[in-house]
């Protein structure tokens, strides 16, 4: 056959959809530049969405009748932060560095029957207000009931609290309309100027009161900045409903703090009320190395006792009498049923590792904190789209090596069956979201990008990558393979293909679902995750525990005599995503409070998606292992 080289077209093709694509979407990470402050600079305050842990769905600040700022502004955001529903904008809160202000008043609302509705409803899902100053999230600081002396920081404050009040047994909402912030801030001994460190909120409930008409001159009895009077509890909470009246109001504090800005962010990264336990997952990690240690062992040992057996038979007539993975060898490389089918999935799985891989390399190195929103998302999808040229390679090559012909055909399968399978369950998520007029709803114009993306640089990576892989020699198979296959024995009720599939997958999930369970957490709970040297080290161990339960239980198969290991390889280790399916089930139902059933699919859908990466992933991992497993133990004997 012959391989035309690509065409200049294609590579001019992949330059301009990547300029338009940086175009359309910033990729600048926000506030990694430390800032100095001098006394009475403007500090801009910035709202972002509002979240809940109760729905899933976010919604922007001004979704509610919030105060709002003469001109709303929206601020540049790179693709990670709009996939996950962030609407960062300006607000009317005006601070001035080092400047403490008191009962600042930001506006007066008059709820209706609409407006209280609303209030009311995210009450009830619990939902909490998030703001940016400096780049550092608004923490409220909660003290632990069981120790004393230890703090933990709740992302964002809620809207307001539902209860009873004034011996009434009816339960009302009120609303949190009195702000009390604390910027923290590192001062230069040298030069005078300061950095913001910490920006915290204590939030208050309070009824406003005031003498004569309202305007915007008119001072609060309840609240004076003259008389040094401000809110310090909700004894007297604002109500939410129709025709109440709402005044906004906030004040501001600046601590010196001795936390320098370099290490800001450690006590936001300690936010999680059921703190990390070090020794479990250690524990865990241990457990899994000296299993499969035992494992590398038994199986070295036994075959190089195989290998030397089969090496000294004298006889074609002891050979015969021998039983085992030596009397497969002319039907252990036949190529398998649907092997175009094989050869996209593991492509794909080879894209995966490579994106997985490098994104776990620049997380441990600090280039995708959580201080750099949106960082993470961002590059994943990035990287992502250029490991297409090494899903291309790896498919056209096992291709190949399968005698194929049509390797286009092969290419354009790599390229579109996964990506359009996670489209299309992202695309009718998408529609649930938006049908819930949330923030949460990418816009039309990322979903834009995300095809250009998809169709202007993956897909022609993909055939580039086909093209290079095809034009190589193939790979020659160590042995010989017969022209009629070999009849496969009746199998031990042990060695069932899915009884052994089902097996072969419980390893490799046991050596991820400790830190799956933060994982979860960390996105479902909306609390940053940041350990990503012991995310690696599981990563690392996942690996190898992949491929060695593949090897072992190859080893087993081929040793009954059955010689169809090709699928059942990749489904082996591939098997432990039903597994964390089923995890991510368990933590739905004893995690999570998740009530609507919208909330519900998008939980579900969205963990199908990670569930199928997770498949194709660790179903190739095992697939090379078993693949590089079988060429090695054939050409070490002596075949005539």
């Amino acid at each position: 056959m012959v391989i035309r080289r690509p065409p200049l077209s294609l590579h001019l093709w992949i330059s301009v959809s990547l300029l338009f694509f940086i175009h359309a979407h910033s990729f600048y990470l926000p506030g990694v530049a430390p800032q100095d402050f001098q006394k009475g600079d403007p500090l801009k305050v910035k709202v972002n969405k509002l979240t809940s842990t109760k729905t899933q769905l976010p919604y922007s600040f001004y979704s509610l009748p919030y105060c709002k700022p003469e001109k709303i502004v929206d601020s540049a955001e790179n693709l990670g932060e709009v996939l996950r529903g962030d609407r960062i904008e300006n607000s009317p809160f005006v601070f001035k560095m080092r400047e403490p202000q008191m009962c600042k008043v930001v506006c007066r609302v008059v709820l209706n029957a609409k407006t209280a509705k609303e209030f009311k409803e995210k009450i009830d899902d619990e939902y909490r207000v998030n703001m940016i100053l400096d780049n550092l999230p608004l923490v409220v600081p909660i003290r632990r009931l069981d120790q004393e002396s230890s703090i933990v920081y709740q992302h964002g404050y809620h809207v307001g609290i539902k209860g009873q009040y004034a011996g009434s047994k009816e339960e009302k909402y009120f609303i949190h309309n009195h702000l009390t912030f604390t910027v923290k801030f590192h001062k230069d001994p040298q030069t005078e100027t300061a950095r913001i460190v910490g920006f915290e909120v204590k939030p208050f409930s309070a009824k406003h009161e005031y003498e004569g008409q309202w305007s915007d001159k008119t001072r609060l009895t309840t609240c004076d900045p003259h008389a040094k009077r401000t809110i310090t509890n909700s004894e007297s909470p604002q109500e939410v409903d129709n025709k109440k009246e709402i005044i906004f109001t906030y004040d501001v504090e600046f601590q010196e703090s001795d936390v320098k800005w370099a290490y800001r962010w450690d006590t936001y990264l300690l936010m999680a009320d059921d703190q990390i336990h070090w020794f479990s997952i250690v524990n865990s990690l241990m457990i899994v190395l000296f299993l499969s240690g035992m494992v590398a062992m038994i199986m070295l040992r036994t075959l190089y006792r195989d290998i030397s057996k089969y090496n000294q038979l004298e006889t074609q007539e002891e050979a015969q009498e021998e039983t085992g993975w030596k009397l497969v060898h002319g039907d252990v490389f036949r190529p398998p049923e649907k092997s175009d089918l094989l050869c996209v999935y593991v492509g794909t799985g080879v894209q995966f590792f490579g994106m997985i891989l490098v994104t776990m390399m620049f997380a441990v190195l600090g280039f995708l904190s959580p201080s750099n929103r949106g960082g993470l998302m961002t590059a994943m999808l990035l990287l992502w789209v250029f490991m297409g040229l090494f899903a291309g390679y790896a498919s056209a090559r096992l291709y190949k090596m399968f005698k194929g012909t049509e390797w286009k055909k092969i290419t354009l399968r790599t390229a579109f069956m996964f990506p359009a399978s996670v489209f299309a369950i992202f695309f009718v998520l998408n529609a649930l979201i938006w049908g819930e007029k949330s923030s949460g709803a990418v816009p039309f114009g990322t979903m834009f990008a995300l095809v250009v993306l998809w169709f202007g640089i993956s897909v022609p990576l993909v055939f580039v990558g086909s093209y290079v892989g095809f034009k190589k020699p193939a790979m020659e198979d160590p042995v010989k393979t017969n022209k009629i296959p070999r009849q496969i024995p009746e199998q031990a009720w042990y060695m069932n293909p899915v009884f052994s599939i089902l097996i072969g997958g419980i390893l490799p999930f046991g050596a991820v679902f400790i830190e799956l369970f933060f994982i979860l957490t960390s996105i479902w709970l909306q609390q940053f995750y940041y350990i990503f040297g012991f995310l690696f080290i599981v990563f690392i161990i996942l690996i190898v525990t992949c491929a060695e339960i593949t090897i072992v239980l190859c080893y087993f198969q081929l040793c009954s005599e059955d010689y169809l290991w090709w699928w059942r390889s990749y489904l082996t280790s591939g098997s432990s995503a039903l597994y964390l399916f089923l995890y991510s089930a368990f933590y739905f139902f004893t995690k999570l409070e998740i009530t609507k059933p919208v909330s519900g699919v998008l939980y579900f859908g969205y963990m199908l998606i990670v569930s199928y990466a997770f498949f194709v992933l660790t179903g190739t991992i095992g697939f090379y292992a078993c693949f590089w497993f079988t060429r090695l133990i054939y050409s070490s004997v002596k075949i005539d």
